[in-house]
């Protein structure tokens, strides 16, 4: 082979890899909007087979008790828009049993599922702004405060910080799994729940706002702007971008029952349906 054909053949395979990989897209399966007023979080209860949304319905750091629950049904419909009301500016879920706990600015709020009410409210003391929660295996809860740079833990039922400071900037979505709390930041970053070692996994993660992990194992994440990813391969690639039409892509769910990213778009007021193609 001459070079001139080494060359050709050599630039071919460098420009096969990146198409390969960002063949993967998004398919929109169903959208909702009614009764949805600034949605900024989702979840979906394989339990009872339904879907939760956390709506602000107003500013988001904004005391005014506009806040409140809606549920919709696995497919798109809605169950009852204002299932649980008297929140101020709902953020991040996490299901526990038969509990789900939604922060709330500067408190956390438990909620009885069966009963549809709330149950008990832990203040964070030192906390600005709320975010993203989790809950492992065993019934503990962690919640972020991106602004406070704080993650705090349920214990008690007495909030306190469990970590705080660099290497996190702004820590957002949580994931807990097993002995592993992963931090979605700028970066993306795995927490040893026991020694509380840090370790960084993801560069350049665009600000993670919701972070999820799909049946196989791979990390799919969200950029509040507009923005949603999967790491593949060992490399983040961009499954959605709607920066320019100005449709967020808040707190995202993985639901893997329903092999499903759910999508609340925050400003848009819709929750939208998708699924991994190509």
């Amino acid at each position: 082979m001459n070079m001139k054909n080494f060359f050709y053949t050599l630039l071919s395979l460098v420009l096969l890899i990146p198409a390969g990989l960002s063949a993967q897209k998004l398919e929109k399966i169903w959208e909702i909007s009614d009764g949805l007023k600034t949605p900024e979080s989702v979840i979906y209860n394989q339990d009872n087979n339904l879907i939760y949304v956390a709506n602000i319905n107003g500013q988001p750091a904004e005391k005014d008790g506009n806040g409140f629950i809606s549920v919709l049904t696995a497919d798109g419909k809605m169950k009852k828009a204002e299932w649980v009301t008297g929140l101020n500016a709902p953020k991040g879920m996490a299901i526990f049993k038969n509990k789900l706990y939604v922060s709330d600015i500067d408190e956390l709020v438990e909620i009885d599922i069966e009963k549809a009410a709330i149950i008990a409210r832990y203040n964070a003391p030192g906390s600005i702004f709320l975010n993203d929660m989790t809950v492992t295996d065993n019934g503990t809860v962690f919640v972020s405060d991106n602004r406070a740079v704080k993650i705090y833990i349920l214990n008690d039922n007495k909030l306190s910080v469990w970590k705080e400071g660099e290497p996190f900037k702004n820590p957002n979505g949580l994931l807990a799994e097993g002995e592993k709390l992963f931090v979605g930041d700028m970066n993306i970053y795995e927490v040893d729940l026991k020694s509380k070692a840090t370790k960084l996994l993801i560069e350049d993660a665009g600000g993670v706002d919701g972070l999820e992990k799909n049946a196989k194992g791979e990390f799919v994440f969200s950029n509040w702007p507009g923005r949603i990813f999967i790491q593949r391969g060992g490399k983040t690639i961009k499954l959605h971008d709607s920066v320019e039409q100005e449709i967020n892509t808040a707190d995202i769910d993985f639901a893997i029952k329903l092999n499903l990213i759910l999508v609340p778009t925050f400003f848009n007021n819709k929750i939208v349906a998708y699924r991994i193609v190509g």
